[in-house]
């Protein structure tokens, strides 16, 4: 399954589109952020990915959990988030 990683910083309309792209070739993707902002950010690029697929016919859904990730030496939890389609 393919990782994309979103950033506080990241712009929710390119990861959608990212999303939207890995959706459309593989029918599922991770979504994972560390932080209130990243998590803000993912959960924007995921209602802007469900815009960009409905038009096509495909039903974005989305599985929270969490993950532990290891940044710079320190373990961390991040929520990922399981997109498919259904």
């Amino acid at each position: 399954m393919e990782v994309l990683k979103v950033s506080s910083h990241s712009v929710p309309n390119s990861v959608a589109g990212a999303v939207a792209g890995v959706i459309r070739d593989k029918s599922v993707v991770e979504v994972q952020a560390v932080g209130a902002g990243a998590a803000n950010q993912a959960i924007k690029a995921i209602a802007i990915a469900r815009g960009y697929l409905a038009p096509v016919g495909i039903d974005l859904v989305c599985i929270p959990a969490f993950a532990n990730v290891v940044i710079d030496g320190e373990e961390r939890t991040a929520i990922k988030l399981i997109c498919e389609s259904r």
